[in-house]
């Protein structure tokens, strides 16, 4: 039984006829195979091949009525063709463009209407040239952003809506910052703060209603600040308590105390 991926069919559908094609004279030649390497087929990866062997025929197919084609004659034509594609209705097209072209042409692409545009364009900028993308619409484009933008860019996105976007600013943003961050709602960007706190800082955190920030503050602060967690009530964070004051003693009553009630999260 044949299926469509073993089938040579153009874009329309309608099966490949090597004889009607303009460049069968390249069939003999080996720079064109059926199923392989064919201008006339829909499947990149046999466009791919096709430009691969014949570069030079790529600027023909920059106006070609399949997206498929003019995306990936676009990773081969000659680079000062390509401006011209940035305006192309296909997102794909625009994205094979700018990654050849220089950077003043990729800017104006950070208000791309397309979400995948704008990441890929977020992950090749730097620093000043992020800035307008701090505000992008899409979380992601966001995330991107905050991983690639220098510290000092950071701040415009500590109150960030996203948690993932706050998380990753916690991770890189200036240590001066990380005592507002510890008052984020959410316990993921609290934790990426409390980890790169110092020890006299970290203080600060270890009556938060996450375990997990209890438990990496009772592994770094001096054990003499440790008495109020040898109660706690999660028993991951007691147990690294008495090892480290070496508390022996019968265990007290657990109480909730100032963590309110045990985060319900399973400990790892």
């Amino acid at each position: 039984m044949t299926t469509d991926i073993d089938e040579a069919r153009d874009w329309q559908g309608n099966e490949v006829d090597c004889a009607s094609c303009p460049h069968r004279e390249l069939l003999s030649a080996g720079r064109c195979e059926l199923k392989k390497a064919c201008v006339q087929d829909r499947y990149a990866r046999r466009l791919e091949h096709f430009f691969q062997r014949n570069r030079a025929l790529a600027d023909d197919y920059l106006t070609h009525p399949y997206f498929e084609v003019r995306a990936v004659a676009a990773g081969y034509a000659a680079v000062f063709l390509l401006p011209r594609l940035l305006q192309d209705p296909d997102e794909t097209v625009r994205w094979s463009a700018a990654r050849r072209l220089p950077k003043r042409y990729l800017l104006p692409l950070r208000a791309d209407p397309h979400r995948e545009v704008r990441i890929r364009i977020a992950s090749v900028l730097a620093d000043e040239d992020l800035r307008p993308m701090v505000n992008d619409e899409d979380y992601y484009v966001r995330q991107v952003v905050a991983k690639r933008a220098s510290p000092g860019l950071l701040p415009l996105l500590v109150l960030d809506p996203d948690s993932g976007v706050r998380r990753e600013v916690a991770r890189r943003i200036g240590l001066e910052w990380l005592a507002q961050i510890a008052m984020d709602k959410d316990g993921d960007v609290r934790l990426e703060a409390a980890r790169r706190m110092s020890p006299g800082r970290l203080l600060a955190m270890i009556d938060d209603p996450d375990w997990r920030i209890r438990y990496e503050a009772a592994s770094r602060v001096d054990t003499y600040e440790l008495c109020g967690l040898l109660d706690d009530p999660d028993p991951l964070v007691r147990e690294l308590v008495r090892s480290r004051t070496g508390f022996t003693g019968p265990a007290r009553s657990v109480s909730t105390g100032p963590h309110k009630k045990p985060v319900t999260e399973s400990s790892p």
